[in-house]
């Protein structure tokens, strides 16, 4: 009999302790769906300002490839998405920021329609923040960033330094003689940002005026690197390389100081080995010294972005009139980019691994596709002040290659903020 009381005495105690604990599960639950509700209100805009802290690899997970990562949708393709409307509008515009250059202050020369302000980029499979100006100078105290390349890079420069611009005024602290390459400082956190002229990367000889006409062919050598950057390349903490179309022009190819061959150099008996040579040799001589070079910063390589000519190029009437972005898979790349582009992708993964190898954090930063969407964002006839002012006739190239300030050249530097908080 006692042994029964004993064994009743005990279930009782037990029912006792389920019942507590399957109220203090329905407690939390309760006050997880309260605190869920609460989060779930908070404004959009107010995560998207929100930059996530840079976490180690076991906790945001190890990037795979170039520009993915990992997330609770699974996994981020950076590169890949559509442009959604931004209703906040830009973070800047041309009287907020004045390092804008007259050719792409497309607001300042005249441009009637807004509509192309009104977009940001939306990856596949993640939310990408918009780029925080006070996050990111917080973060790059003491640093520097090079932006090496042609005048994409400078149209590109122009972008990141008025986006920064909200929280502090850059204040230029160099300049070469054409001004081509400069350097501003953002003296209260020690960062600087320079742009550094290299439409090749390697060495070349350039006789151009001041109007982009050629008085003889270049000479490109394929052997040798333009020094306006390797002689800092081991100082600088980031730096974004590119190039591309300069390969187009008319040129004779040197290697070991001995004529090789030209492209497009008829009236001189050489032999013609095409711009892809040309392209090809010299982004695997540069890309195989990156790998090699054991940097310890962080090294972008960005590939070449496509132009919108539209019923001929720029010298041929060529125009770009569209006012919105389009969908993927309604525009596609012209067959010069697609040459560009194939050398790009495949000299870069030739190097990949041998970078990571030699600790060279070198990423690709593949802004090809996004751009390839946004034939709305170029100055068109707008590169030129007024263009249609009191009935004058246009008769100027349209710029269809150069990007709005601002505009979708914006969108670049919220990828490289998060490929950076990545790592």
């Amino acid at each position: 009999m006692r042994m029964v009381e004993s064994r009743s005495c005990s279930l009782k105690k037990c029912n006792q302790w389920i019942l507590k604990l399957a109220a203090s599960t329905l407690a939390v639950i309760f006050a997880f769906r309260i605190f869920t509700s609460f989060s779930d209100d908070v404004s959009t805009d107010l995560r998207m300002a929100a930059i996530p802290q840079i976490q180690p690899d076991s906790v945001v997970g190890r990037q795979t490839t170039p520009g993915s990562h990992v997330n609770g949708k699974g996994k981020c393709d950076l590169f890949n998405g559509e442009w959604i409307p931004n209703p906040l509008g830009p973070a800047y515009t041309n009287e907020t920021c004045h390092v804008i250059e007259d050719h792409q202050n497309c607001m300042m020369n005249g441009r009637p329609d807004t509509a192309y302000l009104y977009w940001r980029w939306n990856p596949r499979n993640c939310e990408l923040p918009l780029l925080n100006a006070q996050r990111f100078l917080e973060m790059m105290r003491n640093k520097s960033w090079a932006l090496i390349g042609d005048s994409i890079s400078r149209n590109h420069v122009q972008s990141l330094l008025c986006i920064l611009s909200k929280v502090e005024k850059p204040v230029e602290v160099y300049h070469d003689n054409e001004y081509k390459s400069r350097t501003w400082s953002f003296k209260s956190y020690g960062l600087t940002i320079s742009v550094v002229w290299s439409p090749f990367l390697v060495e070349a000889a350039i006789f151009e005026d001041v109007n982009g006409v050629s008085t003889t062919e270049t000479e490109l050598y394929f052997d040798k690197f333009d020094k306006k950057w390797l002689d800092q390349y081991q100082n600088l903490d980031y730096m974004i390389f590119s190039t591309g179309k300069w390969f187009l022009k008319t040129a004779v190819y040197y290697e070991k100081d001995n004529i090789v061959g030209c492209h497009y150099c008829p009236k001189r008996n050489l032999t013609e080995l095409g711009f892809d040579f040309a392209y090809r040799r010299s982004l695997s001589a540069v890309l195989n010294f990156i790998a090699s070079s054991g940097h310890r910063g962080m090294i972008f390589f960005r590939t070449s972005t496509p132009d919108h000519f539209e019923g001929g190029e720029w010298f041929e009437g060529g125009n770009c009139e569209r006012k919105s972005p389009v969908k993927e898979g309604e525009m596609k790349l012209k067959d010069l980019h697609k040459i560009l582009r194939r050398i790009e992708l495949e000299e870069f993964n030739k190097v990949v691994k041998r970078a990571y190898v030699n600790g060279v954090n070198l990423k690709l930063l593949d802004l090809n596709p996004l751009s390839l969407l946004r034939p709305d964002g170029h100055p068109g006839p707008y590169r030129w002040p007024h263009p249609f002012s009191k009935g004058k006739k246009f008769d100027k190239p349209n710029d269809c290659l150069h990007w709005c300030l601002p505009g979708p050249i914006d969108s670049w530097n919220d990828v490289i903020m998060q490929m950076v908080v990545d790592g």
